[in-house]
């Protein structure tokens, strides 16, 4: 098995690779290998998610998914195994991810993208399947165009938080509550998306990196005795979840080592990790989290492994940013 390097992360990794995974899942799993510099394992699960490839262009996908846009977030992974093998069934398979999102992935009239073939929806979740992998290719402006897109929708300048999903034909949320994981998502994937694309047009990456800044600052209003979050951030009768301790501890030590969140989020980001590490079982089973398959309710989840590994990552490159600087 590969190793981090960490006997927990080691564990989290092992409970991870055995779990029946979806395409984004697929997807996040590849994104804490390469941040891991665990690349021969990355190009295994690039090759997976080509072989699940639908005829549409969707990675990872099984026969009959609804998901519209969850595939992209596989779009990384096999944009590394297409690099460091050659091959040439990498690179095609990637031009058809970005093909069916680009032009033919259903979106409303402004562009922004729909998370469903089968319901005109916007969800928080789209802004980490899809923005990172924009930015990768060297599409910013699509990636700042999505970020605007769903901010349009799903943002609250009253509250600083994003509600889970928005129903374009009713003109309102669907799901007005801000769910932390969908909180999560959002400043995680612009972040990601500003580490993975150095250039933007204009004062693009100042102003999303200052709207990251604020929506982690309201969510942490939200954050109880124990370091964590309710389910739904408003709601502190919620069950209290762990992964949005990790998707938010990501995206504070991703801005702190790349050197537009200040070094002060370091220990924030630093102390949510270590909160929700304090949930990670015996088994490496990272616990009591929004829980597949439904993510209702408290359990486990393959992103929630895979975010304790990108939090682990991050946490040693803001260590050195700062240990450099």
């Amino acid at each position: 098995m590969p190793t981090t390097g960490d006997a927990t992360a080691d564990r989290v990794l092992l409970a991870l690779l055995t779990m029946q995974r979806e395409s984004w899942e697929q997807g996040i799993l590849g994104q804490a290998l390469l941040d891991l510099g665990l690349d021969e394992a990355a190009v295994l699960v690039a090759d997976a998610a080509v072989t699940r490839q639908r005829p549409d262009g969707r990675l990872g996908e099984p026969a009959g998914s609804v998901g519209a846009v969850n595939g992209a977030a596989c779009g990384e992974v096999v944009a590394h195994a297409a690099h460091r093998t050659g091959d040439r069934r990498y690179a095609v398979a990637l031009d058809a991810q970005l093909d069916w999102l680009t032009l033919r992935a259903p979106r409303a009239s402004d562009g922004t993208l729909f998370h469903l073939l089968d319901g005109r929806q916007v969800w928080a979740d789209t802004v980490y399947m899809v923005v990172p992998l924009l930015a990768l290719t060297g599409r910013t402006e699509a990636a700042a165009a999505q970020v605007a897109g769903h901010r349009r929708r799903l943002y609250d300048t009253r509250t600083g938080l994003y509600a889970a999903r928005w129903d374009e034909d009713q003109g309102e949320p669907d799901r007005p509550g801000p769910w932390g994981t969908g909180n999560g998502w959002v400043v995680a994937g612009i972040a990601r998306a500003l580490r993975l694309a150095p250039d933007w047009p204009g004062d693009v990456r100042a102003e999303l990196a200052g709207h990251v800044e604020e929506v982690l600052t309201a969510c942490l209003a939200y954050r109880g005795a124990d370091g964590l979050f309710p389910d739904v951030l408003d709601e502190p009768d919620a069950f209290r979840e762990a992964n949005t301790a990790q998707l938010l501890g990501y995206a504070a030590l991703t801005g702190v080592a790349g050197g537009w969140l200040s070094r002060s989020w370091y220990d924030v980001g630093a102390d949510l990790l270590a909160a929700a590490a304090r949930r990670v079982d015996a088994y490496g089973r990272v616990t009591g989290v929004s829980g597949a398959p439904d993510f209702e309710r408290p359990g486990t989840s393959p992103e929630a492994q895979a975010c304790h590994l990108l939090g682990h990552a991050a946490l040693r490159r803001a260590g050195a940013a700062l240990s450099a600087g």
